[in-house]
């Protein structure tokens, strides 16, 4: 069946008629980013303002491959157990080359992990809870159909001014999160603009419902006979429903391509009968383009307001809620008199980090899908050639890198004993405990982790000190008997230590406080 757009009830705000006292947050836009912000706020004890200009979930499938880490902080809000149960769960993906596989690879080869590599799940669906837990919670005030139409900021504050059916009122916050997407409004009344590279390249988007026995795996193709001389790739989605993106060049018309009479026999081609139902069609060009810097004054962007790649590699939505989980603790910190203005610029040095990350690995992909004729083109073709028959070649071919959390740089204690996958700058991996995961067991506070030793006393931190697994011993301890790591409310690794002092350790949890890498 087709997925029902619900319209979210619209309320008159009491701004209309009265003046509102001053907010701590205003967030715009409430999709899954602006929504899992408010959320993630609320878990700090922060109330929130949310507005958004419409009244329904996105309209599409959009965004639908969900990351382990997106899980773990979707999972910090209540709601990562119940997208694993809700989406198709994958970790394979395989790459074709015409009609031969060049190779395939496992995404979390090893056990382990409360979360799997990644689950397949509409936004709508995601975005369907998000606005459902938000609505219920106390500290979310989630406004629909409140269109923000100007924005002017002081030192202290930021004011903005919104329309809604029944008239406009102005509501004053200490912050405002931008969360409106990749043709911001908020963006746009600060006089900002993108930075990077718009590719002359156009792709089909088109999700199916029907019935078939496709594997939940990743399936990418170089040149494939159903579509010859482009790429394509098919992914399984809940509800019967299948995504397929197909290349189309830069000369394609959007409007003819989406035509039904076009698109059907495209994918009649793809699945090779015609028994499916079209569920929803869109024409997309890449784009791998940033914000120069995501704090501006009282304003902060997150998600696509601040960078945009394609969507090849499931960069967009894993990333914008990776920025939720480097700005929630930090923005309720500051608001709590905790932190300065170094602890914002922090998030600003480490998302813009990671945007850079994301931009390279999605720009590259983009060159290898769609080489430049002459070396780009002769290059991609002899690797591909040469996949099928070499192992070299086969880490070369680049269908889209896919999302993992980047390292941020950090300048924390290490000890070259410990094992790499956790060291600073990294987010703690998980590891399976007695009574449950690691990650839920660290809360939402800078934690102490200790293992084989006691904390140093005195030291201002949660202490966490499970029974020694094996698990917890390769991902954590490596070739040392004893660690203490310090992790940030956000799951990072700030410094760890062999042999630690007190005075080091609580140093370090005041340079985490201060914003320093």
């Amino acid at each position: 069946m087709p997925y029902e757009y619900k319209p979210f009830p619209y309320i008159k705000p009491p701004g209309l008629t009265e003046t509102e006292p001053r907010h701590k947050v205003i967030i715009v836009g409430a999709g899954p980013i602006g929504l899992a912000a408010a959320l993630e706020l609320a878990n700090y004890g922060v109330a929130s303002v949310v507005l958004d200009d419409n009244n329904v979930v996105s309209v599409g499938s959009r965004a639908i491959c969900w990351s382990k880490r997106a899980l773990e902080v979707l999972d910090r809000i209540g709601l990562g157990e119940k997208a694993v149960e809700m989406g198709v769960t994958w970790k394979v993906g395989r790459t074709f080359h015409r009609d031969r596989e060049v190779f395939s690879f496992d995404l979390l080869p090893e056990k382990g992990h409360k979360m799997p590599a990644f689950v397949n799940l509409q936004q709508y669906h995601i975005e369907e809870m998000l606005a459902a837990k938000a609505l219920e919670h106390p500290l979310v005030d989630l406004r629909f159909r409140n269109q923000v139409k100007a924005l002017e900021q002081a030192d202290d504050a930021v004011f903005i001014t919104v329309e809604t059916p029944d008239g406009d009122y102005t509501l004053t916050a200490e912050y405002l999160i931008a969360c409106d997407g990749a043709k911001s409004d908020t963006r746009a009344m600060l006089g900002l603009d993108f930075e990077g590279e718009l590719f002359e390249e156009r792709f089909l988007i088109a999700d199916i419902e029907m019935e078939a026995d496709f594997p939940a795996e990743r399936r990418f193709w170089f040149e494939p006979t159903f579509h010859p001389g482009q790429s394509a790739l098919l992914h399984k989605q809940p509800d019967n429903i299948y995504r397929i993106d197909l290349q189309l060049g830069w000369e394609a018309d959007p409007e003819e391509e989406r035509k039904p009479e076009k698109v059907i026999p495209r994918i009649e081609r793809v699945v090779g009968h015609k028994d499916f139902r079209l569920d929803w069609v869109s024409i997309y060009t890449f784009q791998c383009r940033r914000l120069e810097r995501f704090l501006h004054g009282r304003v902060i962007f997150a998600g696509d307001s601040a960078h945009v790649v394609s969507p090849f590699g499931a960069r967009g939505g894993n990333s914008g809620l990776q920025d939720v989980d480097a700005l929630g603790w930090r923005l309720a910190a500051v608001l709590e008199g905790r932190g300065g203005d170094n602890l914002l610029a922090a998030y600003d040095r480490e998302r813009t980090f990671a945007a850079d990350e994301n931009i390279l690995n999605s720009s590259r992909t983009t060159r290898f899908m769609t080489p430049a004729a002459g070396m780009e083109r002769r290059f991609r073709d002899a690797v591909l050639s040469l996949a099928g028959k070499t192992e070299f070649a086969r880490g070369m071919v680049n269908g889209g890198r896919l999302s993992v959390p980047c390292v941020y740089p950090s300048s924390g204690a290490d000890d070259e004993r410990l094992p790499k996958v956790s060291r600073p700058g990294a987010v703690a991996p998980d590891a399976p405990l007695d009574d449950g995961w690691l990650l839920n067991a660290l809360g939402r506070e800078p934690v102490l982790l200790a293992l084989g030793l006691h904390a140093p006393e005195g030291v201002a931190a949660k202490v966490v000190a499970p029974e020694m697994t094996d698990t917890l011993r390769s991902r954590y301890l490596g070739r040392a008997e004893r660690a203490l790591y310090l992790i940030r409310p956000d799951q990072v690794v700030a410094a760890r230590w062999v042999d630690p002092e007190a005075g080091e350790v609580s140093d370090a949890i005041a340079a985490m406080w201060e914003g320093k890498p």
